[in-house]
């Protein structure tokens, strides 16, 4: 991904309002940066006003990543971008700066725990999943082996090997 990752960056070399960049999070001067972007695994990347980088899930090779540059990486709606927002992101935005820092960063806390909530209760959900598919998994290993074994499927493969002659539809077993 670095080879791409470095293509796409020298695509974007010397573009107005576009920064193709890398952070490395191991290093401990980065810390700030990256804890307050959220960077937990590498590489993560982000994307979007610099003040609040949304995460991109898209595919990781070139084509990939240079085609959501294409058509995603531009100036977007935010508190210094007035003119390109709608009116429901002006009135977040209005609503916001009329916050007072405290206030707003408890709003942020209280959004953010109850994300952190919901990412739990999504894992509790896979978790049942998993549990029902290893539950399911194990009936129909269980089923299967028991037709195999009422039906002699092993010994008809072993006569089957025995056989010189080809095999013809009129020589299937009745079950």
């Amino acid at each position: 991904m670095a080879a791409d990752w470095e293509k796409l960056a020298n695509d974007y070399t010397g573009k107005d309002n576009i920064l193709i960049a890398e952070v490395d999070c191991t290093l401990d001067e980065n810390d700030d940066l990256c804890d307050f972007h959220g960077v937990q695994g590498f590489p993560t990347i982000k994307h979007g006003d610099p003040t609040a980088l949304e995460e991109y899930d898209g595919g990781r090779q070139y084509d990939e990543l240079a085609e959501f540059a294409k058509e995603e990486l531009k100036p977007s709606c935010s508190p210094s971008n007035l003119d390109l927002c709608n009116d429901e992101e002006k009135a977040f935005i209005t609503k916001f700066q009329a916050m007072s820092v405290e206030v707003l960063d408890d709003a942020i806390d209280e959004v953010e725990e109850l994300l952190d909530l919901n990412e739990d209760k999504m894992d509790e959900e896979v978790e049942k999943l998993r549990d029902l598919y290893d539950e399911v998994t194990k009936k129909y290993e269980k089923q299967a082996k028991e037709l195999s074994q009422e039906k002699g499927l092993k010994y008809m493969k072993a006569v089957l090997a025995t056989k010189d002659e080809p095999v013809f539809e009129d020589d299937e077993p009745e079950f």
